[in-house]
Formats: C-alpha cells, structure tokens, sequence
C-alpha cells in the first residue's frame, strides 16, 4: 500500500501532576479514577438521575446515531475490498424499422421477415472486482474505521459530558437551595429585629431611624429571595433537559430542599500516563489523525493504473424453450487498465490537501493533549484550594453568629446602638451564604475535576 502507515505520536506525559505530593494535595491520591465516580457524593438521588440522563439524554441519542452512519459507512467502504456480483434478466418486445439500412437490404435480398417483430429473453451473472494493487481502497477501509472509532469516542465524551452537567446542575442546585433557606431564616431574624425596634421605639428607649434601618435591612435580605427561586427553578428545568423530561415529568425530590452532596476525603486521580488513554477527546483526535494519514495512501494511489476485472455470463434467445441450450451462452471477460494522464492538476491538489489536513490533525491531537493535562492541573489545584478555604469560613460564620447574638443583647441592654447590631447581622448572613457557596464551589470543582480526568464512560450504556 502507498503512503505512510500509521504510528500513534509519542506525546510528552508528566510524571506527575502539578503540586503533585501529600503536602500540595492532601485531598487526593493516585489510585484508578472510579468510572461512576458521581457515587463518591454518596447521594442517592444523584445516582438515579445519572442513570436516568444515560438512558433518556436526546444528546447522547444523537450521538448514538452518529456512530451508527459511521460504523455503515466503514461498512460500505469495506465493500470495495471483494468482488461484487450481481444477477439480471430482461425481456424485451423488439422490431427493426422497414426503413433502416437492415430493413432496406432485406427487402432487396428479398427477405422481408427481417423486420419482423420478435422476442429477446436474456439472463445471467455479472462480477466486477478491484485489484486495488496500490491500496487505495484498503486505506480508504482504514480511514474508514477511524472515523467510526473517532466517532465512538465522540459519543463518550458526549456520556462524559452529560453526567459532569447533570452532576454539576444537581449540585448547584443543592447549593441554591441551601442559600435560599439561608437567606429566609434571616430574614425572620431580621423581622424579629424589627419588631424589637419598633417596641423600644415604642417606649422610648430608641429612635425612628433604629426602625427604618432595620426595616430597610429586612427589605434588603428579602430582596435576595426571588432571583434565588427563580435560579433554583433554573437549574431544575437543565437538569429536566439533560433527561429529556418535562417539568411534570421530573423527580419530585428535586423540589424538595436537600443538603449539598458532600465531597469524599479522598479523591482518586490516577496516574497521569492513563489520561491519554482514559480522556474520550484525546483518543478522538488520534483516531482523527489515523484518519488523515490513511487518507493520504488513498491521494497517493490516484497516481497509479488502477486494474479492474469483469465478468459476464447470460443465457440469450428468442424463445424461451431455447435457453436451456449451450448455443444460447453469452459471455465476456477480461481486465481494464484505467491510467490518469492529464487531471489538470487535480490528483497533485488533492493528496497537498490530505497532507495538509493531516497535519492539521497532528497539531490538534499535540493541543488535546496538552489542554487536559491543563485541565487537571487546574482543577487540581482550584479543588485543593477551595478545600483549604473551608475551615477558615467555617470559623467566619461560628464567630459572626457569636458576634451577632451578643451585637443583639447588648443592644437589648441599651450598651450599644443599632448600627453594631446591623452590621453584625450582615456579617453572619455575608458568612452563612460564602459557606454555602464554597461547599456548592467545592462539589462542582470536583465534578470538573472528574470530567478533566476523563472518568465515566468505561462503562456499557444503552444504543
């Protein structure tokens, strides 16, 4: 076969990932990357909905579909490689014309049935195949199955996509949630103040701005509630896409309000020399770039004789009772030579654009390396950091509440003014909803984590 056979390029692997040691990254370990790794949130609820987006996302279906018409057209492809053969019968009523030159010599001749009408039965065989002594149609087999590989790989990095977003979704909505029933608890403690205002103005032991500071208060914290409904029903209606549902059709757990998943203590990363081989993009774009190199061999071979042998055998008579007979036989057989002269350039364009394509491929598959080793270096590192932050807001929202309860009885006992309290108030709520955030922002860095690591497609999962 002409043109260049395919060898997988060598790519630069790491021997670790960034900050990779117990001191950089004591949240994580080098153990295999567990392919249903939305179990490690140890939610119950998450789980069905992953399986559910497995079975029911329209995304993956279409994916699916895809690589069915490349799997038939590497079959169709593979047909050129054998002999084809093909059946055929005819009939046919025929006349010549009186006034044709047969026709004329007859009646000169004195044969005037010439031009009688008569019938022709016919039937037989007739087989051609390709010798394919350059390769063209093998490399065009090869880039063939490329593609449909190219194409498998598609569809899980589409799996892979849809698991990290329905995760992803899941937990900032659990997050939403947490941050509205947040914001409503204050909300009470802020009316209380109110109240309590509006009864030390009462008696005299405040002023009418103590009261129209914490009503405005109240206002503020009150204000924050229907952007958070309204993005709570959001992320409801994406994850009823992802499963290809209506809004009657979702799990009505969803609506209910539930903790945050939390994020296990140890994350299974893997080693980096399995990313290549585990990252659905990656092994896209190699077998894009098998595809490209193959495609070469079949430009190349455009340049060469191509050789063809047919064949035909028929039975042909004028009567029916006669096509049994061996005088009846028909045939034909022998080679042809087809040789390109002059395409006025075209065959010498084409294979400078396999080439062209061809190195296209390459660099892309040298990016796709490089960005999911970028990929998990970045969450590796954003998922290591919000951990770190953890403790630190931990202590934010235990001394704010603290601050605020004595900024409260203090103000009761007439040693402080509103203001001491308002702030105080703030401060737990700015601590309460940051901690909320963080824990969402942890479990969605890991889900990014999990999805630049390539993990969740090993498994079979429904045409």
């Amino acid at each position: 076969m002409v043109g260049p056979d395919f060898h997988p390029p060598r790519a630069a692997t790491p021997t670790a990932y960034l900050n990779d040691s117990p001191a950089g990254m004591p949240y994580v370990s080098g153990d295999a990357v567990d392919p249903q790794w939305w179990n490690s949130f140890n939610d119950p609820v998450l789980t069905r909905l992953e399986a559910r987006a497995v079975a029911q996302n329209l995304d993956l279906q279409i994916a699916t579909q895809r690589l069915l018409e490349a799997e038939a057209q590497a079959q169709i492809q593979g047909a050129a490689l054998y002999p084809n053969l093909s059946g055929n019968a005819s009939y046919s009523r025929n006349k010549i014309s009186d006034n044709s030159p047969l026709g004329v010599l007859g009646s000169v001749l004195g044969f005037p049935g010439a031009t009688q009408p008569y019938n022709l039965y016919q039937y037989g065989l007739q087989t051609m195949f390709d010798l394919d002594l350059w390769g063209k149609n093998r490399r065009a087999v090869e880039a063939a199955v490329a593609n449909a590989r190219a194409s498998e790989d598609a569809r899980r990095a589409a799996l892979l996509n849809v698991e990290a977003s329905v995760a992803s979704d899941y937990v900032q909505l659990r997050g939403t949630q947490a941050i509205l029933q947040i914001t409503q608890q204050n909300l009470q403690s802020a009316n209380q103040l109110v109240q309590l205002t509006t009864e030390r103005e009462a008696a005299g032991l405040t002023t009418a701005l103590d009261v129209a500071n914490a009503k405005a208060t109240a206002a503020q914290i009150a204000a924050q509630i229907p952007p958070l409904i309204a993005q709570r029903d959001t992320f409801i209606s994406q994850i009823g896409l992802l499963l290809a549902q209506t809004p009657e059709g979702m799990p009505p757990e969803l609506l209910n309000p539930a903790p945050v998943p939390p994020t296990p203590p140890v994350v299974p990363v893997g080693l980096p020399a399995e990313l290549l081989t585990r990252r659905p993009d990656v092994r896209e774009a190699l077998n894009n770039l098998h595809a490209a190199t193959a495609q070469i061999g079949v430009a190349k071979a455009a340049f060469f004789p191509d050789i063809t042998l047919s064949a035909n055998a028929s039975l042909q008579g004028l009567e029916l009772s006669n096509m049994d007979e061996w005088k009846s036989l028909n045939y034909a057989f022998g080679p042809t030579v087809t040789l390109p002269l002059f395409e006025g350039g075209q065959l010498r364009g084409q294979l400078h654009l396999r080439e062209a394509q061809q190195k296209e491929a390459a660099i892309n598959y040298a990016k796709t390396v490089l960005t999911a080793f970028t990929q998990v270096n970045t969450a590796l590192v954003t998922y290591a950091q919000e951990h770190a932050a953890q403790a630190a807001l931990q202590t934010d929202v235990e001394q704010s509440r603290i601050a605020m309860g004595l900024a409260e009885e203090q103000y009761k006992e007439g040693l402080v003014d509103y203001l001491s309290v308002l702030n105080a108030q703030q401060a737990y709520l700015a601590a309460q909803q940051n901690q909320a955030q963080s824990l969402e922002k942890l479990g969605t860095d890991l889900v990014t984590l999990y999805q630049a690591l390539g993990g969740g497609w090993e498994g079979e999962f429904p045409r």
